[in-house]
């Protein structure tokens, strides 16, 4: 469920108004007045939400979940059982179904409100001892700024945001619906907290999907100059204690990266991939998304790690798509060998 001191919750709604945004008939049987009270994720939600499960890898946790109710696909897969009290709501699309729901729970979930802030530090802020604002810098409503801390010229701190102590944040920097731990560096330009690239598609349009998690970045972390990280759709988007990322690196919604790993310039890790600890990424990697990387593996520049691929760790990997080095290394010497073989008559 959304975290209430970034966003505002216009539920509780009916089961039967849910459908009619949606799209989608009531279910046989089921009671149209039934109140829901947000939505949430498979794993996250309780009685009185809604969830949503596509069938793609989560049988598991749709077995499990103690959701009330569930979009689910009306050509759904046979061999999946549902929870017994959950209610099974059959939908020609569940991205759009879901897009829709969570729209009617939080119309403004796209960015903060600062149309009724009147002054650049709002006075429900709370501001530690020895902080330093720079000029330009705005601080939203509740927001925390712990003890020591330095905000560079034009930083814009969001509603709710709460920023731990001795931290550097360069200028011209954006930080929205994010926990951030102690002593951390975040150099100028990076965005944190942005909404996800999430959408829901069809015959007529992209309909964006309400991106409701968080951005928690833990103790000594590095963030460099231009980097995104998005903040999670359902969940949060997590970056371990002591990790250092370069410069111009994209980080999508619900990623978890571990502790003290290194992410070389211009690398970019799509969805709801997991990295564990001390994972190193080359220059120009590319990490599709809901991809697994073991503790210490590292990856060579402008390798590509394809959806879904696992990688174990403490082992090298390269090339595309990404495979343990010594392969990717025998397949160049092979291909170049190729192309050094002398014709023979007249042919390849």
């Amino acid at each position: 469920m959304a975290d209430p001191r970034f966003y505002d919750n216009r539920g509780p709604w009916t089961l039967a108004e849910i459908c009619a945004r949606a799209g989608a008939a009531l279910p046989a049987g089921a009671d149209g007045s039934a109140k829901i009270e947000d939505v949430a994720s498979l794993t996250g939600a309780v009685g009185a939400h809604l969830t949503f499960y596509t069938g793609d890898g989560a049988a598991s946790e749709f077995s499990r979940t103690a959701a009330g109710f569930c979009f689910v696909a009306a050509k759904a897969r046979k061999g999946v059982e549902a929870p017994p009290n959950l209610v099974t709501i059959p939908c020609a699309s569940v991205p759009l179904a879901f897009a829709a729901a969570a729209d009617l729970f939080y119309p403004q979930a796209g960015a903060d409100d600062w149309s009724r802030q009147c002054t650049p530090v709002d006075p429900s802020a709370e501001i530690g001892e020895n902080v330093v604002l720079g000029p330009g810098v705005v601080v939203g409503p509740h927001a925390q700024i712990g003890d020591g801390t330095c905000l560079g010229p034009n930083t814009v701190i969001g509603r709710g945001v709460a920023v731990g102590r001795g931290c550097e944040i360069g200028s011209n920097v954006s930080i929205s619906h994010a926990y951030l731990g102690d002593r951390l560096l975040i150099l100028s330009g990076a965005q944190i907290g942005q909404p996800g690239f999430g959408f829901a598609s069809n015959a007529q349009a992209h309909v964006k999907i309400p991106q409701l998690g968080r951005v928690i970045v833990q103790d000594k972390v590095e963030i460099g100059a231009c980097v995104t990280v998005d903040r999670g759709g359902l969940g949060d988007t997590v970056i371990g204690e002591g990790t250092k990322i370069d410069n111009l690196v994209q980080i999508a919604h619900n990623v978890h990266i571990g502790r003290h790993c290194v992410i070389v310039s211009q690398s970019g890790i799509a969805g709801s991939s997991i990295l564990g600890d001390f994972v190193v990424i080359g220059g120009q990697v590319g990490i599709s998304d809901h991809c697994r990387i073991g503790s210490g593996a590292r990856i060579a520049g402008r390798a590509a790690v394809v959806p879904g691929q696992e990688l174990d760790g403490g082992r090298d990997y390269g090339g595309v798509p990404a495979k343990p080095a010594m392969d990717w290394m025998r397949e160049m010497h092979a291909v170049a060998a190729l192309i050094r073989k002398p014709k023979r008559n007249g042919h390849d």
